[in-house]
């Protein structure tokens, strides 16, 4: 069976174009969801293209769960943690003391959720060209 790595990353780059439409639409909760789907999914086609699967959702692990190999920096996984904050308080009006989800955030949330994902994208796109295809 071919790897659908570049299927993961096609979508984790479309996810991080919703994330920046959902910022210029206000909708900064949907903004932080989408922008951690985008670095969840990029990380996720790293492990395919390197021949692993990887299961979950906590981007901070996938990037841990790396070979060796893949020197991931260790304020990446900072900034992943920063995105794993982002998928369930932003969908869910439980995940909060009180109010319903976009009441708590704002353009700095998703400004910098979309930021630390592109940082994502781009390592990922980045160790996938240095290993090359073959």
């Amino acid at each position: 069976m071919p790897s659908r790595y570049m299927d993961w990353f096609r979508q984790a780059e479309r996810d991080l174009e919703q994330a920046e439409e959902s910022m210029r639409a206000e909708r900064h909760e949907w903004a932080c969801f989408a922008a951690h789907q985008a670095a969840e999914k990029a990380v996720k086609a790293l492990h395919l293209y390197l021949g692993q699967e990887a299961w979950g959702h906590v981007i901070a692990r996938l990037l841990r769960q790396l070979p060796p190999s893949v020197e991931v920096p260790p304020l990446l996984i900072d900034k992943a943690r920063v995105l794993d904050g982002h998928y369930i308080p932003p969908r869910y009006p439980n995940s909060h003391a009180e109010g319903p989800p976009f009441e708590h955030y704002g353009p700095l949330q998703s400004e910098e959720a979309i930021r630390y994902a592109r940082e994502i994208l781009t390592f990922v796109r980045d160790a996938m060209a240095q290993r090359g295809r073959g």
